[in-house]
């Protein structure tokens, strides 16, 4: 009995070793900032640089930003992620985002085009997601929103975004952004602010660039540090 006994407790534990070996490693997130420069990105260096250990733009007095532009995250394109970064907004007025899966319209001017995660020093837009130079204010903030693949859309749900309507000048904040198929959500500092499932067939993207935004008007400065991603295994296809 006791021989059968131990036999039976080495086959359980070779199997669940097994089990440990064949399970897939935990996904790794990486910075997409070192803190220090603009190594890995491109942009226009009239607006963008690194201050304060944070990647800054701004605009105003003799470097006016007549046009939105973007910083470009350099030789990377994006599918299934998970991001997070800190950002805060050092002016009375601002409007920036996080461009994802997103397209490099005209490299010349860096203009891009695609999903953009909105923030904002106003009452409207921080939170939404907007498609740049597409299906503009896309989902607004505090929806949960299905659109199939001819493009009909409906709202399925709502989130109370009362914490994070209105944002503070000076204050960082953590936005969250996660991308798995066409499932889309965004969060900021833990408040879910949007979630969408884009099926269109048209106008969904299912992979493209990152970029950071300097939205063209009056002037404005906005920060972004501590940008972690995590790269997500796409998954399989059902039967």
């Amino acid at each position: 009995m006791k021989t059968l006994f131990s036999t039976l407790v080495l086959a359980l534990s070779l199997s669940c070793i097994s089990a440990e070996k064949a399970a897939a490693p935990a996904a790794k997130s990486e910075s997409l900032f070192n803190g220090k420069d603009l190594s890995g990105w491109d942009g226009n260096p009239t607006f963008w640089k690194v201050e304060d250990g944070a990647i800054t733009a701004e605009s105003g007095g003799a470097n006016p930003c007549h046009k939105t532009t973007f910083l470009v995250l350099k030789d990377r394109v994006v599918a299934d992620f998970d991001i997070t970064f800190k950002f805060r907004f050092l002016s009375d007025w601002a409007n920036s985002g996080l461009q994802f899966r997103s397209k490099l319209a005209d490299a010349k001017s860096f203009d891009v085009t695609g999903y953009q995660a909105d923030m904002e020093m106003g009452k409207d837009y921080t939170g939404i997601l907007y498609e740049q130079g597409g299906r503009g204010i896309f989902v607004n903030r505090g929806d949960r929103k299905e659109v199939d693949a001819a493009g009909q859309a409906k709202v399925t749900g709502h989130f109370d975004v009362s914490k994070v309507a209105q944002l503070e000048k000076g204050r960082w904040y953590t936005y969250h952004v996660v991308a798995k198929g066409s499932h889309l959500i965004q969060e900021i500092d833990g408040v879910r602010t949007m979630e969408c499932v884009d099926e269109d067939a048209k106008h969904r993207a299912a992979s493209g660039i990152l970029a950071l935004q300097i939205h063209g008007g009056p002037a404005m400065k906005v920060q972004f540090k501590d940008i972690l991603f995590t790269e997500l295994k796409a998954e399989a296809a059902k039967p």
